[in-house]
């Protein structure tokens, strides 16, 4: 008989919830000092798309947004819920001093949309409804992040376009790998 927190799904949920505490203060870091183009009142950027740009951060943010995810898979929707408490509180911790309000809440309200999509689909849709959240998520994230941080969307496309690529990647990943690596998988 193994100990609760020795079993397979909790050992998977700690490490997705370490990983996704982990992304806040990388992802505030790198959004003002790693990318290509880094100007001094702005975002560092990164391409995401031929001809388009985002802020650097934008990968990172959707990477913890399909690893709250993974929390909420593994150890249940109070775990991820609580993590996006936590993840608010570290954002708006590990931000700028000028990004904190924008860091918190879009953080806040985008993993919330994220974890709205996707509660009532992963089960039936799991491929699809990490996807289908992201890209909710996504939306929220970039339109509150850069309105109040930047006062302009002018990189709205460029947000959006760089998370669903992480949605898409971890689907897809998620797709091909649900059906080898267990018998009975949650997501």
């Amino acid at each position: 008989m193994s100990h609760k927190w020795l079993q397979h799904d909790t050992l998977c949920g700690l490490v997705a919830l370490t990983l996704f505490i982990l992304t806040i203060p990388l992802g505030n870091y790198v959004v003002m000092n790693v990318g290509l183009v880094c100007p001094p009142d702005g975002p560092c950027l990164v391409p995401v798309w031929p001809g388009i740009m985002a802020p650097s951060g934008v990968l990172i943010a959707g990477a913890a947004l399909v690893l709250r995810n993974g929390v909420q898979a593994f150890l249940g929707a109070g775990y991820s819920l609580v993590a996006i408490a936590i993840g608010t509180a570290l954002s708006a911790l590990f931000a700028a001093p000028s990004l904190v309000v924008a860091s918190a809440a879009a953080f806040c309200f985008s993993e919330l949309a994220d974890f709205t999509v996707y509660t009532p689909m992963r089960k039936r849709f799991p491929a699809f409804s990490v996807v289908l959240a992201g890209l909710a998520g996504s939306v929220v994230d970039s339109m509150i992040f850069l309105s109040l941080a930047f006062g302009s969307l002018e990189f709205v496309v460029g947000q959006v376009l760089g998370k669903f690529w992480m949605a898409l990647l971890a689907g897809m990943l998620i797709r091909y790998l649900r059906p080898r690596l267990v018998a009975q998988p949650k997501f």
